[in-house]
């Protein structure tokens, strides 16, 4: 029997609607070498597991519904290649994807890889959300190096993964799992790389109720990461600067409309909320360049989006510090 090079891990919950493009996709890789598919049904209850098992070349795991990070590490433990690759269920990867998440580990040194997310939405919400993703890449493609790997395309030396311990646990849902990881691959001295061409097409939200409530989520989980973490809160390879510094700015705004009761004008909070208002420009005019439309009302959505991200990392902080 030919060696097994690779083995593509799929977490997969509730996922009938999208699991069957999914697996196609996977079926469909243009490579020429042996690999295999692992479908990790984390307790689904509707069909996620039997469209799963229609096909043939898929390796089915089943366990109770405990989230993402133990789907993948179970389907890790499982996994007969050198090199796994994650990918997740909503996600179609192009028939390339998995011959250049491969190419970078021709270098020994290499541990981990960063693939990207493409997006045939039209949608300005979606549309704006693949503009921010790709102002990250932008980032990322300038650096020889990066400490941040996104599980929807991600591939590690399963040697690496095993020695790490794999996803942490208690990270109860899909929400910074894999942030965690990566950080902990750079921190033990490991070699990661970002690989724009293995592209994975994705369908982001298209509601600004959506967009809103993953930005607050996904700050409130990131205090978990960087309570671990502290150096990142600095920088990483994947976060712009520029939020950070619309947090602060936001905080600072806060703090300033208790100004007047101390016989201070509204002139200060003004100012404030001026030069929070201006951190979105850059973007705006960089997205202009790509979709007029999104760089136009970036601004007036970067004020509310900032609200949400800074409550939520508020309270996630609140949380990381009180235990609750």
């Amino acid at each position: 029997m030919e060696k097994i090079i690779a083995s593509v891990i799929v977490p997969a919950f509730n996922a009938e609607k999208t699991i069957r493009q999914c697996v196609k996709a996977l079926e469909a890789q243009i490579f020429s070498k042996e690999f295999e598919i692992i479908v990790v049904d984390d307790g689904s209850s509707d069909k996620t597991s039997e469209i799963a098992k229609s096909f043939s070349k898929v390796r089915l795991l089943q366990q109770k519904n405990a989230g993402p990070a133990l789907a993948r590490n179970n389907g890790a433990k499982k996994a007969r290649g050198e090199i796994i690759i994650f990918t997740d269920s909503d996600c179609e990867p192009k028939k390339n994807w998995l011959e250049e998440m491969l190419k970078p580990f021709s270098n020994k040194g290499v541990a981990g890889v960063q693939g990207t997310y493409k997006c045939r939405q039209k949608e300005l919400v979606a549309r704006l959300i693949q503009l921010e993703i790709e102002s990250s890449y932008a980032r990322m493609a300038k650096q020889k190096f990066i400490d941040f790997i996104g599980s929807y395309s991600a591939a590690y030396r399963k040697s690496v993964f095993e020695k790490l311990g794999g996803f942490d646990t208690s990270f109860p849902i899909a929400s910074g799992e894999d942030t965690d990881f990566s950080f902990r691959v750079h921190e033990a001295g490991y070699k990661m790389v970002f690989r724009p061409e293995a592209n994975v097409y994705h369908t982001h939200p298209t509601s600004l109720r959506k967009y809103f409530k993953i930005k607050f989520f996904r700050a409130f989980w990131r205090t978990k990461v960087y309570k671990s973490h502290k150096g990142k809160m600095i920088k990483d390879s994947y976060t712009s600067q520029t939020i950070k510094l619309q947090l602060v700015l936001f905080c600072l705004f806060i703090a300033s409309l208790s100004l007047p009761l101390f016989g201070f004008g509204w002139i200060y909070t003004a100012t404030i909320f001026a030069l929070l208002f201006l951190t979105g420009i850059p973007f705006a005019f960089w997205a202009a360049k790509k979709d007029l439309a999104v760089g136009i009302v970036f601004p007036f959505i970067a004020i509310p989006r900032t609200v949400l991200f800074s409550t939520g990392f508020v309270l996630g902080t609140i949380r990381q510090v009180t235990g609750k």
